[in-house]
Parts: C-alpha cells; structure tokens; sequence
C-alpha cells in the first residue's frame, strides 16, 4: 500500500467520525462511539506511522498530494505536505490524541444528558479539534494552514465551554476566542505581507523566493514585519505574552481537552508555525531576538505563577505557558530543531501530567483543590507511579525526555550565535521553579495525612484501565522519547542523535551547525551539571517544605504570594484596560460621540427640517394656497354668466334662442 498518496485520509478519517456524531450520535449507544470515535483517530495513527516510515526510504525526504485547485491567484492548492517536520507533528497529533481518546471513554463514562447527549457531542468534537489540527500540520501553504489555524480555534471553543451551563466555562470558552483572534489578525497581515514580497503562499515557493532574498541586519524591514505579525498570530495560539491569559483559564474544559489542548495539539501550533517559517525568521535577526526575548519572559512569568497556585490543573496550565516559552526560546536562538524537540518531549510527558491529574480528580470525586488532597500514594499507585514519571521528566533528571530537549535548550541558548546568556539565565532560573512547583503539587497531593472529607475519603479507588492504561504508556513515552536527542558530549551515535538528523532536511543552513562550530564539551558538561544541580535543588526546597515542615510551619512568602497567587494582577490590568477601558470605556466613549455628535447633529437636522418645514408651511398656505384660492374666485366670480346662460334646461335654451333671434332681426331691421 503506498500511505504516501494516501495522506489526504489523515485527516479525512476524524472528519468523518465527526460528521458522523453531528449526525447519528444521538442514536448511537456509548460503546459504540468510545470505538468509532478513537478508533478513527487510531486508524489515522496507522495511516501516519505508515507513511513517514515510507517518507523515511525518499532520498529526498519530502511528498506532495494536491487534490484539487483551491486559490489559484496564490499559487495555493488544497493539498498536503509531507516532511520531516509534518511527520514529527502528525504522529505526536494522532498518537496522543488516539490515547487521550481512550482516557475520555473511562473519564466521560458517566456524562450524562437526554439521551448522552454530552457524551456524543463530546467526542464529535474531539474528532473535528483532530482533523483541524492534521490540516494545519499537513498543508503545503500558508492559506490552508490558517484553516486548520482557525479550525482548531473554534474547537477549543467548543471544548473550553463544553460544560456550557456553568457561566464560568462559557466564560472560558469566549476569552479563548477572542484572545485568540487578536494573534490571528496579526497572522493574516504577516500572511499578506509574505504574499506581497513571494508573490506565493505555496511553502516550497515562498522557502525558494526567500532564499534569494538578504539578511536584515541593516533595520526592521518588510521580512521583519512580515515575521513579527506571523509571530503575534503564534504568541495567540502557544500562550505567550501578551497572549497567554486565555490557556489557564482552559481548565474549565474536561481533563480531556486539558491535555488534548496542552499537550499535542493546538498550543503547540505556534511552534511549528515558527519551525515552517524558519526560512523567514532566519532573515530577520531583530524578530528572532523579540520570539527569544517573549519566549523567556514567558516562561519564567508563567513558573512564577504556578509556584502557588492550589488547582491542581491550573498548576499544569501555567506549567505548560512555561515550556512553550522555553520552546520559543529555542527558536529564537535559531534551535528550530531543538524547539521541535521539546514539544515532542513534552507532548508526552505534559500529556501523561494532565491525564494523571484527571485521574485524581476522577478518585477524590471532582476536587481539584490540591489543599484538600493528601495521602493518595497508596490509593492510586498506578496514578501516583506514572505522575512521578511526569513530573521528574519535566524537572529534567537525567534519563527522562524532560532532560535531553532542556538540556539542549538551555545549551542552544548558551552557545547559539545569536543566543543569549540571559535568554540562558531566565531558563535555568526557571527550571529550578519548574522542579520546585512540579514536587509541591506532588508532595501536596500524594504525600502527608489525607486533607479531604470522610465521605470522598471512603470512595477514593483507582481509575479504571480506559484511564490507566493511556498513563502507562505515556510513562513509558516519557522516559524513553528523550533518546533520540541526546548531546553528542554524552553519546555520539547515529540513533542517540536520529531527531536532529530527521529533522536536517527541514532546517538546513540553520544556526545549529553554527552553534557546533564553538561547541565546547567541557562548557557542555560543566552546565549540564549545573542545570541538573539545579533541578535537584528545587525538588530538595519542595520537600523540605511540604512534606517535612507542618503546614503552620511553612514559609507564607510575604508580600509577593498574593502577588503570585492573582497571577501577576495581569487579568486585573487586562480588565482595566482592555475591557473596561477600551471595551466598556471606549463604548461609553462612543455612546456618548454618539448620542452628543451624532445624534446631535441628526437633533440639529431635525430641528432645522421643522423650522423650515413651518417657513414652506406659511409660504404654502399664504402665498402659493393664497394665489391658488385667489384666481378661484375669479374664475368663480366669472362664471356667474356663463352659469346663467348655461343652465342646463331646454326651454331656457329655447327662450335665449328666440331672444338672440329676434335681436339679429332687430339689428338688420334698423339697418
């Protein structure tokens, strides 16, 4: 079977299930959908497994199916790409999303509704987020990208407000939205601006007009402007400032989406948006700087949030804000290969987190207050074990996925010719909060005395094997996907670096092969060293407080706690400005333009069509009814005779008949 030519079913299989829910869910018994629904994601894993595995044997590593003509003015068919780069994309897509499918049918069990309707809808809407998602990675133009871009907006949408009776998950639902089309206005003009100087939106023409084009060293040109709007339509998707206040309040969504949205799919979109684009961002140094710079910022903004948050999921959330500034950072400093490489690796280790805290959500009956969890350790091992995975993974301890593409980030960050050493100092200083937020909420819900009521306390049991299952083998993934990148200062080998090699084709005269130029092992292992020391300590503080102190012994952390614990105050500032200011203040502002101006001016209109309305009336009445009325009764006044002669009645015509005849005889009579 040739899975090359048939990558257009990719995407086709989820679309289906989910036309298919739209249609027959209703009718359909929940079994029934818990196979059609992930086993349509399933078969499109195959399909993707099948394919790149051929891609694999094309010595130029790349196939293109066009189906049909679509925007012939900008060169852009509907058709889909294969590379290295959509291969890594589609397999995380459909192998993560097919496994957070199956979690759904054990979490979503007891969804109910008329008729499960909730349980139906749900899952339709996991298949179109899917097919949304492997059109964007799978298109071979900008255009058909930015439907799959939008297409995955509107699901998260749908998805974020799936509990659409609770104010506070449409609430959710509609900032994700709107936050979300800020960045895609700015997507349309980078898109436009990149149509203008390609005269293409075709990925392969727009990577060949540009590769005639000349670094802007010089200022901030067209390339530079067409970068940094492409990039505001990424800070909107991936959560970066000053667009990531949309993704924590995600939570309100089932676990599901959480992990869905956070993991594999649509927040990772900027990135290999950023990672497509690279031909472009590798012109325009000062952009490359703004994406290290926002990238940075973002993460270490974000950690510091998460250090005090007590939701067990927005922890999560905020935790997942923080790596995809460390994947910006990547790109920033031109480590295409490496910024792929972390949302690879955090795919499956975010993924397993989010589910594993779906199911100590789903044993301690809803609770997400991590403040009234406690003691779970041996209640849910097989949850408890494969969280531990997760969370040593991300802190980045040696062995795990976590590890290798952080490692090489902050290195990349270091070493990069265009890199930074405070771009490399906001990340270790962030990894270290990583460590030390990931082992509180671990420390707070498996460990210490059980905080939670009697009732929930009795009924807390293991999740069943749709749930646990999916935990398990996104441990494994999560220990071993890391091994495909390991730094050459520690294994050298063709497999131990297979990532960066499949990946070669896509990023080629990238700064990487710069960067290798000034490696230095002994520098290589000397912040390796560092950053795991570094992780090691923000475990070390986490037990030392949570799990070794009593909690009325613990450090309150002064004035900066609340400051922490609001988030910054930046949803309060973005209130202030944005909604009641611009939003609510401009529309006061505008009520008022128009109710002084230009209801004003239709007032002074109005008036001044009475006044003149009452001059036309006299002028109408007096002079022009008055002439009117006048020659009237003089044509009344002169009708009086002829009314007389003319009477009507024929003995008076008679008579005046005989009288003008005897007056004509009496005139030649005297004659």
């Amino acid at each position: 079977m040739n899975f090359l030519e048939l990558i257009w079913l990719i995407p086709l299989i989820p679309l289906l299930g989910a036309v298919l829910m739209a249609l027959f869910g209703a009718r359909l018994s929940k079994p029934l959908i818990g196979l059609l629904c992930p086993g349509a994601v399933g078969l499109s894993f195959v399909l993707s497994l099948g394919a790149v595995v051929q891609l694999a044997g094309l010595p130029e590593r790349h196939h293109e199916v066009r189906l049909f003509e679509w925007l012939p003015w900008a060169k852009a068919d509907f058709g889909f790409w294969l590379d290295p780069l959509s291969s890594v994309m589609i397999l995380v897509v459909t192998g993560i999303g097919f496994l957070i499918h199956v979690y759904a049918t054990g979490y979503m069990a007891h969804e109910h509704g008329p008729r499960h309707g909730g349980f139906y809808r749900f899952f339709g809407y996991l298949n179109l987020f899917v097919f949304f998602m492997l059109v964007l990675v799978l298109a071979n133009n900008y255009a058909l990208l930015f439907v799959g871009w939008e297409g995955v907006g509107l699901c998260s949408y749908l998805l974020i407000g799936f509990y659409y009776h609770k104010k506070s998950a449409g609430d959710a639902g509609k900032k994700a939205f709107i936050v979300n089309r800020i960045g895609d206005a700015g997507f349309i003009l980078g898109m436009f601006l990149l149509f203008q100087v390609c005269g293409s939106l075709r990925f392969t023409d727009v990577n060949e007009a540009l590769a005639h084009q000349a670094v802007e060293t010089a200022g901030f040109g067209i390339l530079s402007a067409a970068a940094l709007l492409l990039f505001t339509g990424a800070t909107g998707k991936s959560a970066q400032v000053p667009l990531f206040v949309w993704l924590p309040d995600a939570m309100e969504g089932p676990t599901p989406v959480s992990a869905l949205i956070h993991a594999a799919t649509m927040v990772t979109a900027g990135v290999y948006m950023l990672a497509r684009a690279s031909a472009l961002f590798r012109l325009t140094p000062e952009t490359s700087a703004i994406v290290a710079g926002v990238g940075a910022f973002t993460a270490i903004l974000a950690a510091s949030i998460g250090l005090v948050q007590n939701d067990i999921k927005r922890v999560l959330a905020y935790s997942t804000v923080s790596q995809l500034g460390f994947m910006f950072m990547a790109a920033g400093v031109g480590a295409y290969w490496v910024a792929v490489f972390h949302l690879y690796t955090h795919a499956f280790f975010k993924a397993l987190l989010f589910l594993g805290a779906g199911s100590v959500i789903h044993a301690v009956s809803g609770e997400q207050d991590m403040r009234r969890m406690g003691g779970l350790k041996d209640k849910i091992p097989v949850t408890f074990r494969t969280m531990l995975i997760g969370s040593l993974a991300i802190a980045g301890i040696p062995g795990l996925a976590g590890f290798f593409s952080k490692d090489e980030i902050l290195w990349q960050a270091w070493s990069s010719p265009i890199g930074s050493k405070l771009v490399w100092a906001v990340g270790i200083i962030t990894a270290l909060m990583t460590a030390f937020y990931m082992f509180r909420l671990m420390f707070m819900t498996f460990y210490g005395e059980p905080r939670m009521d009697e009732h929930v306390r009795r009924h807390i049991h293991e999740s069943p094997p749709a749930m646990t299952i999916p935990l398990m083998v996104l441990a494994a993934g999560s220990i071993v996907a890391g091994w495909t990148g390991v730094p050459k200062a520690l294994l050298s080998g063709g497999f131990f670096q297979g990532f960066e090699h499949w990946l070669a084709p896509v990023f080629e005269h990238g700064h990487e092969a710069a960067a290798e130029a000034h490696h230095n092992v002994a520098t290589e292992y000397l912040l390796m060293a560092l950053s795991v020391m570094v992780a090691l300590t923000g475990i070390y503080i986490a037990r030392r407080i949570y799990l070794q102190r009593k909690e009325s012994e613990r450090p309150t952390g002064g004035a900066i706690y609340p400051v922490l614990l609001n988030k910054w105050y930046v949803d309060e500032l973005y209130d202030f400005l944005f909604v009641n200011g611009l939003s609510k203040g401009g529309g006061t502002l505008m009520s008022r333009f128009d109710q002084r101006i230009v209801d004003g001016g239709v007032n002074g209109a109005g008036w001044m069509t009475r006044t003149f309305s009452r001059v036309t009336m006299f002028w109408d009445q007096w002079v022009v009814d008055g002439l009117v009325n006048l020659s009237a009764y003089v044509v009344k006044s002169l009708s009086y005779p002829v009314r007389f002669v003319q009477s009507g009645f024929l003995h008076s015509y008679a008579l005046m008949f005989v009288f003008g005849l005897l007056v004509i005889i009496g005139y030649y009579w005297t004659r």
